[in-house]
């Protein structure tokens, strides 16, 4: 299995230097249910200060994807990019005892990327998009006012993080 993810993030990668070769700096593409936000901050320090707010808000952090560090594993370059994987069992839980399979898309991610001029973002999944495409996808139902107020305070939580 750890070839497997060897092997596709170093394919990611190439893909990436190639399409990052092509030109200028990136531009930065809307993506749809995707909202991206620069931060005023480094990769490290946007990424603590995420970790620091969401844990205060009562999220759990899971795990930090360093696809930057895959990508020098297997002798390949890129920017900074790290993928902080959190929620809140409490939450979470009751939805993944009724929907097994929503487990595949959850928990919720965010991620921080430096792009090739340097800048620094925070990217994540707006909670209508996780409403529409990844809970539908499964069949679940959703507590409207419940994503309302989580996206609030996402919004809130990034605004400070990035700010």
């Amino acid at each position: 299995m750890t070839r497997f993810w060897t092997l596709a993030v170093a394919i990611a990668m190439v893909g990436y230097a190639c399409f990052a070769q092509g030109g200028g700096p990136l531009e930065l593409r809307p993506v749809d249910g995707l909202i991206t936000k620069p931060s005023a901050y480094s990769v490290d320090a946007t990424l603590d200060r995420l970790e620091a707010a969401l844990k205060e808000h009562g999220f759990m952090i899971f795990a930090r994807l360093d696809h930057t560090a895959a990508a020098a594993a297997v002798g390949l370059q890129m920017p900074r990019e790290t993928v902080v994987v959190f929620g809140n069992p409490r939450l979470g839980t009751p939805n993944f005892l009724k929907y097994p399979t929503l487990a595949i898309d959850l928990p919720i991610k965010a991620l921080v990327w430096q792009d090739v001029g340097g800048k620094v973002w925070l990217s994540y999944n707006s909670q209508a998009y996780l409403t529409s495409a990844v809970y539908a996808r499964h069949g679940a139902t959703v507590d409207q006012p419940l994503v309302d107020r989580i996206e609030r305070d996402f919004a809130v939580i990034t605004d400070a993080v990035t700010k």
